[in-house]
C-alpha cells in the first residue's frame, strides 16, 4: 500500500537530500481550472510524483493547482507526460528555476486548500477569468518606459525588499489577502493609467489583474510567467534586466539572484545584504535578513532572547515551550511581527 503522506523526520530528509547524487530540476506551475474532486486529484498526483522521487509544495483546490517542485532530471520526461495526461493540466507551462542546485525541496507535500491563492474574497466577488493582458519580458520593458505607466509589485514586503523592478509601487503588506485591496486603493484615482502587475511566477497577478479590472481599471497588464520567466527571457534574448536584486522563492533557497545589485540591508547591523534566514530558535522561526557576520555572532538568531533559548539544551527548550498557547504565533514569512531588530540590538 502506498503511503499518501510523509512519515520521515525532517532532519533525516534534509540529510538524505544533501547526500543524494541525483540531478534535479526546480520548477513551478499553476493553472486556474475547475477541479471537481480535489481530494481524489491530490491523492493521484501524490502517488505519481512519489514514484518519480519528486519533492515540492503543491496546493490543489476547486479553482485549480499551484505547484513548486523539484524533479529528478532522469524522470523529467515521465513527469511532463504524467502532468499533461490530466486534461485539466494539458500543456500547462512550466517555469524553470533561474539558478538551481537541486536542493530546493526535501519532501513531497500535496495539500487540498479552499484556494490556491487566498484573496479573502467570496467566490462570486469578481470574475477571476477576466484577466489582464499578458506581456513578454520585452513587452514589459517597453511598457515600463512609456510615460505615466504604473508598475505594481503584487508580492509581500519581505519579497520586494530584496528585489524589485525599477520604480515599482511596493505595497507594504504581509499577505496577498491584504495587498490586493491595498494596491487597488493606492491607485484609486489613476484608473485610466496603464498598470503593469508582476509577481514571482504569475499566479498572484492572474487574480490581481482580474480584480483590478473588476475595480474599474481600464488598461491592466501582467508579466507573463512572472519574474522567473522574465529572467529566463532576459538571459535567452540578451535583454536589459529592469529587475534589480534577488527574486524571493518559497523553498529552501529563499532566493534566486537575478542581478548583481544588493538593494537591501542586514536587519541587525545595516550592512548590504539580501540573504534571508529563519531564526534558529525553533519556537520563533522568524524570517529576516542576516549577514554572515551577524549570523555567526547571533548563532543564526534574530534577538539576544532567541539566541539564549537556542543555546539551551534541547530538553530545556522543550520545557519552555510546554504549556504555551498558539495565540499570535510567529509566522515563517511575517518579518514585521517584531520591532526593528537594529533598534533591539544596537549593534552586534
Amino acid at each position: 500500500m502506498t503511503l499518501l503522506h510523509n512519515r520521515v523526520d525532517k532532519k533525516v530528509l534534509k540529510k538524505r537530500l544533501q547526500e543524494e547524487s541525483l540531478e534535479r530540476i526546480t520548477l513551478s506551475f499553476y493553472r486556474y481550472v475547475i477541479i471537481q474532486d480535489a481530494q481524489s486529484m491530490r491523492d493521484e498526483l501524490y502517488k505519481q510524483w512519489q514514484n518519480l522521487g519528486a519533492f515540492g509544495r503543491i496546493y490543489i483546490a476547486r479553482e485549480g493547482i499551484n505547484a513548486q517542485m523539484s524533479v529528478p532530471r532522469e524522470n523529467w520526461t515521465r513527469f511532463i507526460e504524467q502532468v499533461y495526461a490530466h486534461p485539466e493540466f494539458k500543456d500547462v507551462p512550466f517555469k524553470i528555476a533561474v539558478e538551481d542546485d537541486g536542493k530546493s525541496f526535501y519532501k513531497l507535500s500535496v495539500k487540498v486548500r479552499n484556494r490556491i491563492v487566498a484573496d479573502g474574497l467570496k467566490d462570486d466577488a469578481y470574475d477571476v477569468t477576466n484577466v489582464g493582458k499578458h506581456l513578454t519580458a520585452e513587452e514589459f520593458n517597453r511598457a515600463m518606459e512609456q510615460p505615466g505607466t504604473i508598475v505594481v509589485d503584487m508580492r509581500n514586503h519581505y519579497e520586494s525588499e530584496i528585489g524589485h523592478f525599477e520604480g515599482a509601487l511596493l505595497p507594504q503588506s504581509d499577505t496577498f489577502r491584504d495587498e490586493l485591496p491595498m494596491a487597488v486603493d493606492l491607485l484609486r484615482d489613476q484608473k485610466d493609467k496603464k498598470v503593469l502587475l508582476y509577481c514571482t511566477g504569475g499566479i498572484r497577478c492572474e487574480k490581481a489583474s482580474a480584480y483590478f479590472k473588476h475595480s474599474g481599471f481600464t488598461d491592466v497588464n501582467q508579466l507573463y510567467g512572472g519574474i522567473i520567466e522574465y529572467a529566463r527571457q532576459v538571459k535567452a534574448k540578451g535583454l536589459e534586466s529592469k529587475f534589480k536584486g534577488k527574486n524571493f522563492v518559497f523553498d529552501e533557497r529563499l532566493g534566486e539572484r537575478i542581478s548583481e545589485e544588493i538593494i537591501s540591508t542586514c536587519h541587525q547591523c545595516g550592512k548590504p545584504c539580501d540573504t534571508h534566514t529563519n531564526c534558529a530558535n525553533a519556537d520563533c522561526h522568524l524570517l529576516f535578513i542576516q549577514c554572515a557576520e551577524c549570523s555567526k555572532a547571533m548563532s543564526g538568531c534574530c534577538t539576544p532572547e532567541c539566541k539564549h533559548i537556542s543555546d539551551l539544551p534541547i530538553e530545556e527548550q522543550r520545557k519552555l515551550r510546554k504549556g504555551k498557547t498558539k495565540e499570535n504565533p510567529h509566522s515563517v514569512y511575517k518579518s514585521r511581527l517584531r520591532p526593528n531588530l537594529k533598534d533591539i540590538l544596537g549593534h552586534v
